[in-house]
C-alpha cells in the first residue's frame, strides 16, 4: 500500500495535539512560512502558503517562544495532501529524524 493511501485508522495510535504554531519549511534551500496545525510523535499537519508533492523532503523548524524551551527541527516527508483555496495546502508530514 503506498504512503498516499496510508490506511487513517494508523492515525488514532498516535496522540496529536493541537499547535497552531509558526512554522519554518526548508525545501530546495528556499525557507516558506508556515502553520503549524497539529503534531504527534510521528508527524504534523502543516498549512504551506504553496504547492508541494508527495514524497517531498521538507525541513521544518518551530521556534520556541520561551529562552527556557528549545525549539523543534525535524526532517519530514510529505505523506499526504490536500489543496487549499488561494493555491495553498495542507500537508501530511511523517516525520523522519529530530535535531
Amino acid at each position: 500500500m503506498s504512503s498516499v493511501h496510508t490506511d487513517y485508522s494508523e492515525k488514532r495510535d498516535f496522540i496529536r495535539m493541537r499547535v497552531d504554531a509558526d512554522v519554518s519549511l526548508i525545501h530546495a534551500g528556499q525557507v516558506i512560512a508556515a502553520i503549524c496545525l497539529d503534531l504527534s510523535s510521528s508527524g504534523m499537519q502543516v498549512q504551506a502558503p504553496r504547492q508541494f508533492k508527495v514524497g517531498d523532503r521538507l525541513e521544518v523548524r518551530i521556534d520556541s517562544e520561551y529562552p527556557a524551551l528549545e525549539g523543534l527541527e525535524a526532517s519530514t516527508e510529505v505523506v499526504w495532501i490536500a489543496d487549499q483555496p488561494g493555491g495553498e495546502q495542507k500537508l501530511g508530514l511523517r516525520i523522519l529524524s529530530m535535531k
